[in-house]
Parts: structure tokens; C-alpha cells; sequence
């Protein structure tokens, strides 16, 4: 008898590589059937706080706010190496003209939001969060304006002159410069930058811990399998990703999947732990987020 487990993922070329194998039924699966539920990153990061889906996506920020509920899978990873989540306009501003402009977002709770919040330097020494990880403490207010758009109506929220400055992530980041735009800052560059050549931790896979520890294993082998799967058959697994491909062809596509699913995808390893671990401190230090996550991974 098999048993259905739901799984949240973006609608985006380097998820649907990611999941070819499971979507395409190609690998074993040991009587678990997966139900694909594709919602944006940010919807998958609020459902996620309510403990909703079985298996998702959600950002390493949201992370911080779920880690009572969810354990982290130690593979599904997309990691900034060396880029990441990028600030761009119609003209380059400074860091010091962008604190005086509108940005638009991609939502609250991503991972490039918090990058965001942590490039322009906020701290909140006077609002120390509880140490106890309760998600009523008092956190820093974001010290710039900004706007809260879907990830794919950056682009228009500049046209429309709604925003000075866009936060652009997924596939954004390749075609920018289609919409006439150059980058400001790439956020991935400046944290390799600060923090020593580490990648910037932007997404992973979490599991519900209502499952006992074994089926957890299990799961995780599944979905390891399946990014396996689709790494040594990426001709095939790039062509299923082009459906959710954006203004992009093949040759594009293909480029921005090697960005995010890559040897961090399948593993995390020693350096992709420790980039998790600075990225949250950081943040918990600055009054960013509720609490210090205990990092807890499946084995």
C-alpha cells in the first residue's frame, strides 16, 4: 500500500530538474508517492510555519522561524557561490543611495531579504531577541523602504516606477539586462566577500519531524536519488525543467540549473553547514530573527 506525501517546491527550472526523477516516476520509491505542490518560495516559507506540507522548499531564512517543526534535508541545497540574490536598477546606485530608495522584494521571509537586511549593515543592540527561540520576540524593524512583490513581477514593479530598486533571485539574476537593467549589488559576491569565500545558503529542503527518525532517512534517500538521477541524465532533466523556464531557451536554462544544482545540491558537507550556521548567527545577533536555530539535519 503506498503512502502519499506532499512536497512543496518552487515553480522554477532548478526545482524541476531537481525533482525530473520523481516527477517522471523514474526512480524507486519504496511505496511513497509524492504529491508536487508548486507554490512561490515565499507562500512555501508561510506554509511552512504553519507545519502544513510534508516535504518543501522553504529559504534557509524561513529556516530560522520553523526549526521546532522541520529538519533539514542535507540535500536539495541551492547555494550563492559566489553570486546570489542581486539589488538592480535602471542606473548603479551606491549602497548609501539605495538607503534613500524603494526597493522591491521578493518576500519577507527569503533568504535574500535577510542578506538584504544583513548588507545594509542593520544591528538592533537596544531590541535583543529572546534567547529561547519564541516567535514573539521583539525583532528589528527593516531600516529602508521597500515593497513586497511576487518574484516574477520585480521587473514590472521597476517599469511600472513603483520601486527604484529591485531584490531579483531565480532566473532573474541571468536576465536582467534583457529589461535594460545593471546591477547595484550581487549579494552572494559581497557575503563570499565577508565571510570567507563561503557560499551564500539561499534554499533547502525541509522534513516534518512528525515523522520518526528512519522514515526521515528513507525520505531523504528518495529525494537524493532523485537529484542523482537528474544530474546524470541532465540532458533530459533540463528539457522537463524548460516548461518552467521564464525568458529563457535551453542554453539559458541549462546555465541557470548549474547555478543552483550543483555538489552543494547533493550535500551541504562541512562548508555549506558552517555558511548556514554564520548566515543565521549573524542574523540572530543583528535582532533579525526570533533565535539561534540548532542546525538538524537528517543522517
Amino acid at each position: 500500500m503506498s503512502r502519499t506525501l506532499t512536497l512543496g517546491h518552487s515553480p522554477d527550472p532548478d526545482d524541476a530538474f531537481m525533482f525530473y526523477g520523481l516527477a517522471r516516476e523514474l526512480i524507486p520509491t519504496n511505496g511513497y508517492r509524492f504529491e508536487h505542490i508548486l507554490q512561490d518560495i515565499q507562500t512555501l516559507n508561510e506554509r511552512a510555519t504553519r507545519g502544513e506540507l510534508d516535504i518543501s522548499a522553504i529559504s534557509i531564512h524561513a529556516y530560522a522561524h520553523v526549526s521546532d517543526q522541520y529538519a533539514l534535508l542535507p540535500s536539495g541545497a541551492s547555494m550563492g557561490d559566489g553570486y546570489g540574490p542581486m539589488l538592480v536598477a535602471k542606473e548603479k546606485f551606491t549602497r548609501e543611495e539605495i538607503a534613500r530608495k524603494k526597493i522591491a522584494v521578493p518576500g519577507t521571509m527569503t533568504s535574500a531579504f535577510l542578506a538584504l537586511q544583513l548588507w545594509r549593515g542593520q544591528s538592533s543592540k537596544s531590541q535583543a531577541p529572546s534567547s529561547r527561540g519564541t516567535s514573539n520576540a521583539k525583532l528589528q524593524t527593516p531600516n529602508f523602504d521597500y515593497i513586497v512583490v511576487p518574484f516574477d513581477q520585480i521587473f514590472k514593479a521597476l517599469r511600472d516606477e513603483q520601486a527604484d530598486v529591485g531584490l531579483i533571485i531565480h532566473e532573474g539574476q541571468l536576465t536582467y539586462q534583457n529589461e535594460g537593467l545593471v546591477v547595484c549589488e550581487d549579494l552572494g559576491v559581497w557575503w563570499g566577500r565577508e565571510n570567507d569565500g563561503l557560499p551564500l545558503p539561499l534554499g533547502g529542503n525541509v522534513i516534518h519531524k512528525r515523522f520518526d527518525p528512519a522514515t526521515r532517512k528513507t525520505i531523504s534517500d528518495i529525494l537524493t536519488a532523485s537529484i542523482r538521477f537528474s544530474l546524470d541524465h541532465r540532458a533530459e532533466a533540463v528539457q522537463h525543467a524548460l516548461q518552467y523556464a521564464r525568458d529563457m531557451d535551453s542554453d539559458l536554462a541549462d546555465k541557470f540549473v548549474g547555478m543552483y544544482v550543483n555538489h552543494w545540491t547533493l550535500d551541504y558537507g562541512a562548508k555549506g553547514r558552517e555558511s548556514i550556521r554564520r548566515f543565521l548567527g549573524q542574523a540572530h545577533e543583528r535582532g533579525l530573527i526570533p533565535h539561534r536555530p540548532k542546525l538538524e539535519f537528517v543522517v
